[in-house]
């Protein structure tokens, strides 16, 4: 009888301990990498369409059509992993790289608005409106995983299952960050006088 007793205290226990709220949590925040990385992907396979389609109009635009392949080249030399995500430094890594083809794509389009042979051209149009496209699943998808690591965290770091976190050597994942906060508090200024 004692042993019945206790088995049904442990289970008990055990079903309040948080296991597997941390391991459903765990496979979200995978699942929400493997979403933002595919995102990211999607981007980078827009760019060689992207830079051929503005040489033929902006051939002299050299230096900016050499950053985004740079850029893109930078972003493909990544190993990226589902482990990536739990690594702080390869995640800044990850999102510096990232940053540097987001800059590099605006600055090609910022080079397109001087052509307007080139912003009429309906291949650059298409490549835009999926370039743009892609850039709203990137802000959803990021939007998720930060969502899933927030909640995961949160329960690693909660009572009672810090224990079981603690027990099961689980920690608190790294999240993605504000490259330049000070810059994107900043009002950007507008003259419309032009």
């Amino acid at each position: 009888m004692l042993r019945y007793l206790l088995c049904v205290i442990l289970l008990a226990g055990l079903s309040g301990c948080g296991y597997n709220d941390l391991q459903r949590q765990d496979e979200a925040i995978s699942a929400a990498w493997a979403e933002v990385v595919n995102q990211y992907q999607r981007r980078a396979d827009l760019v060689p369409n992207l830079v051929e389609t503005v040489k033929g109009y902006a051939a002299q635009e050299k230096e900016v059509l050499t950053a985004v392949t740079e850029a893109r080249a930078s972003v493909g030399s990544l190993q990226v992993t589902p482990e990536l995500a739990n690594d702080p430094q390869a995640l800044a890594n990850f999102q510096q790289a990232q940053a540097g083809m987001t800059s590099a794509l605006s600055r090609l389009l910022v080079v397109a608005e001087n052509y307007p042979q080139l912003k009429s051209d309906r291949n650059f149009q298409d490549l835009a409106a999926q370039l743009e496209g892609t850039e709203n699943r990137i802000a959803v998808a990021r939007k998720r995983y930060i969502e899933a690591v927030q909640e995961y965290n949160t329960t690693v770091r909660s009572f009672p299952s810090n224990f079981t976190a603690m027990a099961f050597g689980m920690e608190k994942k790294p999240n993605f960050s504000v490259e330049n906060e000070k810059a994107i508090s900043t009002a950007p200024k507008v003259n419309f006088g032009q």
